[in-house]
């Protein structure tokens, strides 16, 4: 499973958007799909969790989770730190 397979995947679990996260495209908003700022949380824990990290304070910002691709760009930044 690629890193846009395992997002996609916990955004489907638990972002609760109104379509699938496949039909989405990188840059489509997240929240205005339907994700609250509560499911926010929920997929930011269960990022870590996939990708065996942990978002730093300074990335816990509405912006990060607000697109597939800025989601992708904050985790590259961090397994690229953790490798």
């Amino acid at each position: 499973m690629t890193p846009d397979d395992r997002i996609r995947a916990v955004l489907d679990a638990h972002a609760k958007l109104r379509s699938p996260a496949a039909e989405l495209t990188d840059a489509a908003d997240l929240y205005a799909a339907g994700m609250t700022s509560h499911a926010s949380v929920n997929v930011m824990l269960a990022l870590e969790d996939a990708f065996d990290i942990e978002f730093p304070d300074e990335l816990l910002t509405k912006h990060t989770f607000c697109t597939i691709s800025t989601v992708r760009t904050a985790l590259l930044s961090l397994t690229e730190v953790a490798a």
